[in-house]
Formats: C-alpha cells, sequence, structure tokens
C-alpha cells in the first residue's frame, strides 16, 4: 500500500507548518493559510500574499474570498521565482532527510513522518534572510 499526502507550503518563520490534507483543492487552500492568516493578521494591515500560479489558487471560491476582503493583495509569481525555489529545496530536504529512507504502509505514516521532521526542524528555525534590497532586486529586472 502507498501513502500520499499534500502539503500547502507557507513560508511562516514564527509557527510552521501544521497540516497534511489528503487533498489539494481550494477548500484546503482556503483553510491553510487563508483562514489562518485572516484569524491571526491585525484587522488595520493590509495583507499581501504572493503565491505561484497553482490552479487551485486561481478557482471562483478563492476569488471570491479574496474579493470580499479588500486588504488582500495577491501577487503570482513566474515558476522560477527564487521564494519557490526555497519552497523546493525545502520540500528535497524533507524527503532526503525522511521520507526516502523511510517506509510508510498507509497515508497516515507518511503524514506522521512528515510532521515528525517539521516538529525537529520547527525546534531551531532558521529564519531566510534576503540579501538584496527590493532597489537591486527591481534593478536586475
Amino acid at each position: 500500500m502507498f501513502g500520499t499526502a499534500t502539503l500547502f507550503a507557507a513560508l511562516d518563520g514564527a509557527s510552521g507548518f501544521r497540516k497534511c490534507y489528503k487533498r489539494h483543492h481550494a477548500t484546503e487552500f482556503q483553510t491553510l493559510p487563508l483562514k489562518q492568516i485572516d484569524a491571526n493578521a491585525p484587522p488595520d494591515l493590509g495583507v499581501h500574499i504572493v503565491m505561484d500560479n497553482y490552479a487551485t489558487h486561481k478557482t471562483a471560491s478563492i476569488k471570491n474570498w479574496l474579493m470580499r476582503r479588500p486588504r488582500y493583495h495577491v501577487h503570482f509569481t513566474p515558476t522560477s521565482a527564487s521564494w519557490i525555489n526555497r519552497v523546493e529545496r525545502w520540500f528535497a530536504q524533507l524527503t532526503r532527510k525522511q521520507l526516502r529512507s523511510g517506509i510508510h504502509s498507509s497515508t497516515a505514516q507518511l503524514e506522521a513522518d512528515t510532521k515528525s521532521f517539521i516538529e525537529r526542524q520547527n525546534e531551531n528555525p532558521k529564519p531566510y534572510w534576503w540579501t538584496k534590497s527590493a532597489d537591486d532586486m527591481l534593478a536586475a529586472v
């Protein structure tokens, strides 16, 4: 038996990832991270969300959810954007250090192994620091 789990990745150095989903649809995306952001961000602040061009992020339900919240500003990145590379590197580390050597006879075991890795990572978080200013990045475009 093989297990499959889908992860929505959010770069959150403070709290880390907390949930695995069996599906990768708009409903799960609304739950994490949108509803969590909405519940925790101060209501007087604008919220800028940087996302890749995955189809789930562009469904009618997500667009409607965002339109009802004018403080939300969505920015879509090109496929090769550096933050996406950072997320992909994290998933590669998860695979290399935790999943590849494991034996998972169920999705529940795969999820437990993934959560264990995340908990260990969050014990000693190492935030990502941009080394270029916004002006330097824009000048390079």
